[in-house]
């Protein structure tokens, strides 16, 4: 059985990206034309489809995981490094409008369900959206 590990991860969170576009509650929001990724970023995204990029990537994170994910770990994971002149680089996590936004919309669409593990709340990939990674891995292993 081909697993979504089994495949190379850029090419997978390509076509989930494609996968995504065909799901109607994963849309972009009209503000996510006019918005950086966060405070380290100079300019918006250059990609038109950045919104599909980002919700698979997340939904592929969420999937290697496998234990409760929240907004703050997303933005951490996503943060990138601030260039200052005088006091070198810090750290700033990437917003949290979009990660959570895109948590809502994975959530709408049944790919994600929250779940409170141990006393700690968050968010895990559910068995559709374990079987719509594995799906497009192997679709790519036939191609």
């Amino acid at each position: 059985m081909i697993r979504a590990a089994d495949v190379d991860q850029i090419a997978l969170v390509r076509a989930m990206a494609e996968e995504l576009k065909k799901i109607k509650t994963v849309s972009p929001p009209t503000w996510s034309h006019f918005v950086k990724t966060g405070a380290a970023k100079d300019r918006v995204p250059s990609q038109p489809d950045w919104w599909y990029m980002r919700s698979a990537s997340i939904l592929r994170r969420m999937y290697f995981d496998r234990k409760p994910v929240g907004v703050g770990r997303l933005r951490k994971i996503y943060g990138d490094k601030e260039k200052n002149r005088y006091s070198g680089k810090h750290f700033r996590p990437a917003g949290g409008a979009i990660t959570r936004k895109i948590i809502q919309q994975l959530e709408q669409s049944e790919l994600v369900k929250k779940v409170k593990i141990k006393n700690r709340p968050g968010r895990i990939v559910s068995p559709k959206g374990i079987s719509l990674a594995d799906k497009v891995a192997k679709s790519l292993v036939t191609k």
